[in-house]
C-alpha cells in the first residue's frame, strides 16, 4: 500500500512506515496544491498536519484512502463527517505534544509575569534599567485559569501547581463533578468566573462554531486587570484586534498567541507597538521531543489501521 506524506515528519519514524509499505514523504508537498492532490489520488493512508487541507477537491481526490493521520492533535483542518462518511478512519496523535504545550504555557506565564527578559540590547549598550525592571511578578500565588481542561489542561495544571500556582478551570464538556478536576486538585468553576478571577488565563478549547470569537472585546474587558492571555488552541478564538487593544491601553499585563485566524499570520499592523506581547508561529506543542512521539504514534496507528 501507499502512505502520502505531506508535511514534516521526524525521519526515523517515516522509515519505520517504509518497512511495511511505499511512502512519499515530501515535507514541501503541501505548498504544491495541484501535485499534492495528485499525489493524495494515489494514497491508501495520507499524514498530514495543520497546514494541509483535507476537504473539498483534495478530500474528493483521497478516493482510495483507508486512513487519515493527524500529526498533531487539532482537527479542524480536517473534514472529520465528510472522512467517515467515506469510510476513512481519522488518527489523531493525542497526547503526543501535551508536555510541549504545557511547558510553554507556564514559562511562557512566568516570562510574561516578570517581565525582565527583554533587557539584553541595553544593558550590552551600556544602560542599567534596574528600577524599571524591579516590578515584576511572580507566578507563586497566583491563580492561572484554564478555559478547557482536557490532557493537555490537566498536564499544564500539574506544571502550574509545581511553581505555585493555584488553579481553575471550566470545560464545557466536562460535568462539574468530573473527577479530574479533584484528581488535580484544580477548582471548577463557570467559564466568566475563571476569566474574572485569574491572573492568567490559557485557553486549551477546539475552533468549533461554539469557541469562534470567545474572547471578544467584551470578554477580554472582563478580565483581572494586569492580567495575562495565553493561547496555544486555535486562532479565530481571540479577537486579535480587541487583545491589541487591551495591551496597548494597560487593561492586560500581557499576552503570548501562538495561534492565529490566519496562518502564516500576515502583516499585522494592530500588533505593532503591543507591550509585553509574545507571538509565536504555532510551534507551542512541536519541540524535538514532541515531534518525535507525535510521529511514532501516528505511523504506529496508520501500519495497525492498513493491517488487513
Amino acid at each position: 500500500m501507499r502512505i502520502v506524506i505531506s508535511e514534516f515528519m521526524d525521519e526515523r519514524a517515516v522509515a519505520q512506515l517504509r518497512t511495511a509499505h511505499d511512502v512519499l514523504y515530501d515535507p514541501k508537498l503541501v505548498d504544491d496544491a495541484p501535485r499534492l492532490k495528485a499525489e493524495a489520488a494515489t494514497a491508501d493512508a495520507f499524514v498530514v498536519r495543520n497546514r494541509t487541507q483535507v476537504r473539498g477537491e483534495l478530500l474528493g481526490a483521497l478516493a482510495r484512502c483507508k486512513v487519515i493521520g493527524r500529526l498533531g492533535v487539532g482537527l479542524d483542518n480536517i473534514d472529520v463527517p465528510a472522512c467517515e462518511s467515506r469510510g476513512m478512519q481519522v488518527i489523531p496523535a493525542t497526547g503526543a505534544n501535551a508536555l510541549s504545550v504545557a511547558e510553554y504555557v507556564v514559562g511562557t506565564a512566568m516570562l510574561l509575569l516578570r517581565g525582565a527578559y527583554a533587557s539584553s540590547a541595553a544593558v550590552t549598550a551600556g544602560q542599567w534599567p534596574r528600577n524599571a525592571l524591579s516590578n515584576g511578578r511572580e507566578v507563586g500565588g497566583k491563580t492561572l485559569g484554564l478555559v478547557g481542561f482536557g490532557s493537555i489542561g490537566q498536564l499544564t495544571a500539574k506544571l502550574a501547581r509545581g511553581v505555585g500556582m493555584q488553579v481553575s478551570a471550566f470545560d464545557p464538556m466536562m460535568d462539574d463533578d468530573h473527577p479530574a478536576f479533584a484528581q488535580s486538585l484544580v477548582r471548577c468553576t463557570g467559564m466568566d468566573e475563571v476569566i474574572r478571577m485569574s491572573d492568567v488565563v490559557s485557553l486549551h478549547v477546539p475552533l468549533v462554531d461554539s469557541t469562534r470569537g470567545l474572547f471578544s472585546a467584551q470578554r477580554i474587558a472582563s478580565m483581572k486587570p494586569g492580567a495575562v492571555l495565553i493561547n496555544t488552541a486555535r486562532g479565530g478564538i481571540v479577537d486579535e484586534v480587541a487583545l491589541a487593544a487591551a495591551l496597548k491601553s494597560g487593561h492586560l499585563g500581557g499576552a503570548a498567541i501562538d495561534v492565529f485566524g490566519t496562518e502564516p499570520l500576515p502583516a499585522a499592523a494592530h500588533f505593532e507597538g503591543c507591550p509585553n506581547l509574545v507571538l509565536t508561529p504555532h510551534i507551542a506543542g512541536v519541540t524535538a521531543e514532541a515531534n518525535e512521539r507525535v510521529s511514532f504514534m501516528i505511523a504506529e496507528l496508520v501500519l495497525k489501521a492498513l493491517k488487513p
